[in-house]
């Protein structure tokens, strides 16, 4: 098994090696990481900065001193703050944090021992309250490895509040406290610690050489870890796995086979295939798009999901479905159209690694995922994948299959319907127009760092800085809840707006998810803006269109709605009549 995890990874030597060559003068995407730890972290720095630049990142990386950890966060004027970090990634060890107490805790009594460990909690809060004050970053701190060591024995875990225990519970406090602090986040270490083994990833040759208390060797897969939220801060996640059909969901080719032939079931090889459909299903059921991209006969592949007693995904859990004889590159772009998707939202799965060749070659932007010729690592490799990560998971992601399906009877309803104007009446369009608040901030920052096609400047921000924008008198923040007739397509319209006097506005961000575009909302959005300025006697808002490559579809927008062009920026008269279409029924919350 610790073949199959490692052998994709590189080594800390070619890492090493690639930062000293790195060129990121061309990256669009920038971050700047703060690496603080109680111990030596040799290479990590350069791991990362490697790591970000392959996804097309710049990253500035500061690391603390040795040890430091505490003196950066606590002191105002320290290094760490005058590098100003969007993440900052706080690596403890239980070694350092219980001190000589994690070789004799049983040298204090009981309610010692609890003394302890609510000492040590404090203290960490502390730490993690002040930085959160002084700084807008994200905070990733590592939980506490438990140790399989206890001087006693067999007897730990008949002795109350035990060393094992007393780290279990030192970690409990913490997620206590990161629950109810937005930007502060537990890495499971421990969990990264018990993936690999105790004894390969603590060394106790580099630990007594140079208080190295993570082996050299396991750096690289630290960083990749590490990587899961930085490719989230930088709205890289995916949204949607296609997967192929025959020796991918299940063993054995279909058609060949045949129906009871292929192998599917909770005995040996068919449960591998179980298994794999079991932790799709669950990602699925958290908001991840599912779709099936396979060179197949559709009756009998369809007769396999609909019937099998077995198989553990059915239709409904695919948003969209692709079973026949074309080649899969022309496939995927048309599943990426037909969810309203790009292309760098999707990963594949397919078992063979010819079509896995072909698919990179042509569409590179897609996550091919590297199988094993052994379906019994298919699941491992699926929980090993760090893509499909979002910083929370809102009502949305929670829904998101429902409204994918809600969108197939759309495009049925739209088919039967002779016009465009026809099918939005009958949609029934109803807009909610909500407050930036304590349960729409984090989607209106999710929003902000993935939506790329109707998306007038495309500024990214997370979720603390929309906080600070909705607290701020002379912003206005909102968002936009759409239903029609058929379903709710949850919060999928953002707008930021700053008051930059008595007399003028100025759109900062105005965006649209794409899985309601084409159904003029925006025009309902906009009507709010201005009908809020009128209100507050403003004359000229503003608005900006920055061009990238992906947010043509918003080009001709503020043209279309009245704005005239003066230099960089498009004005609009809040005197003008603007209404917006009689079928939107616009309400506010």
């Amino acid at each position: 098994m610790k073949y199959i995890v490692t052998s994709m990874e590189q080594k800390l030597s070619h890492y090493i090696n690639a930062a000293s060559n790195l060129d990121t003068s061309n990256f669009e995407k920038k971050i700047r990481i703060g690496i603080l730890g109680s111990f030596t972290l040799n290479g990590l720095e350069e791991t990362l900065r490697v790591k970000c630049a392959e996804k097309k990142i710049d990253a500035s990386v500061f690391v603390s001193g040795y040890n430091q950890y505490n003196q950066d966060i606590l002191n105002d004027k320290s290094e760490l703050y005058k590098f100003s970090p969007d993440a900052v990634f706080l690596i403890l060890d239980t070694r350092s944090i219980l001190g000589n107490f994690f070789y004799s805790p049983y040298s204090l009594s009981v309610d010692q021992r609890k003394e302890l460990v609510e000492k040590k909690a404090k203290e960490l809060v502390n730490l993690f309250e002040v930085f959160t004050k002084k700084s807008k970053s994200k905070l990733v701190v590592t939980n506490l490895s438990v140790p399989t060591y206890s001087p006693y024995g067999i007897c730990e875990t008949k002795s109350e509040l035990g060393l094992q225990e007393m780290v279990m519970k030192l970690n409990s406090k913490l997620y206590d406290y990161t629950r109810q602090n937005q930007t502060v986040y537990i890495y499971d270490f421990n969990g990264f610690v018990t993936r690999y083994g105790e004894s390969n990833v603590f060394d106790y040759r580099q630990y007594f050489f140079g208080d190295i208390k993570i082996s050299l060797e396991f750096i690289p897969l630290l960083a990749e870890d590490l990587m899961g939220y930085v490719k989230t801060m930088m709205g890289l996640n995916k949204k949607c796995i296609a997967l192929d059909l025959d020796n991918t969901l299940w063993g054995g080719i279909v058609g060949e086979d045949g129906f009871n032939g292929i192998k599917l079931g909770p005995t040996p090889p068919g449960n591998a295939y179980m298994e794999l459909q079991r932790s799709l299903l669950a990602l699925n059921q958290r908001g991840i798009i599912l779709a099936i991209n396979s060179k197949n006969n559709e009756d009998d592949a369809l007769e396999v999901i609909r019937k099998h007693p077995h198989m553990v995904l059915r239709e409904e859990n695919f948003a969209n479905i692709r079973i026949n004889w074309n080649d899969k590159v022309s496939n995927m772009k048309e599943i990426a159209e037909e969810l309203n998707i790009g292309l760098d939202s999707i990963a594949y799965f397919d078992d063979d690694p010819v079509n896995r060749e072909f698919m990179t070659m042509n569409l590179p932007e897609v996550l091919t995922v590297d199988l094993p010729s052994d379906p019994a690592f298919y699941a491992s490799v699926l929980h090993g994948i760090n893509d499909f990560n979002v910083l929370k998971i809102t009502e949305e992601d929670l829904k998101r299959k429902d409204m994918y399906h809600q969108e197939k009877q759309r495009k049925n309803f739209e088919k039967n319907t002779t016009n465009i104007e026809d099918f939005l009446k009958q949609l029934e369009i109803k807009l909610k127009i909500k407050k930036a608040d304590q349960f729409t901030i984090s989607r209106i920052s999710q929003l902000t760092l993935k939506t790329n096609q109707f998306n007038l400047t495309t500024r990214r921000y997370q979720e603390e800085e929309i906080r600070q924008f909705s607290q701020d008198s002379n912003m206005l923040v909102g968002c936009v809840q759409v239903e029609d007739k058929f379903g709710d397509n949850g919060i999928t319209g953002v707008f930021i707006v700053k008051k930059e006097n008595q007399k003028e506005w100025t759109i900062d961000t105005f965006l649209l998810s794409c899985r309601v575009m084409g159904r003029e909302v925006e025009k309902g959005i906009l009507s709010h803006i201005i009908e809020q300025a009128r209100k507050n006697k403003v004359e000229y808002i503003k608005a900006q269109y920055i061009p990238t490559k992906k947010n043509k579809p918003v080009e001709s927008f503020l043209s279309d709605c009245g704005f005239h062009k003066e230099g960089d920026h498009w004005i609009y008269s809040v005197n003008s009549t603007f209404k917006a279409p009689d079928y939107l029924r616009v309400s506010v919350e």
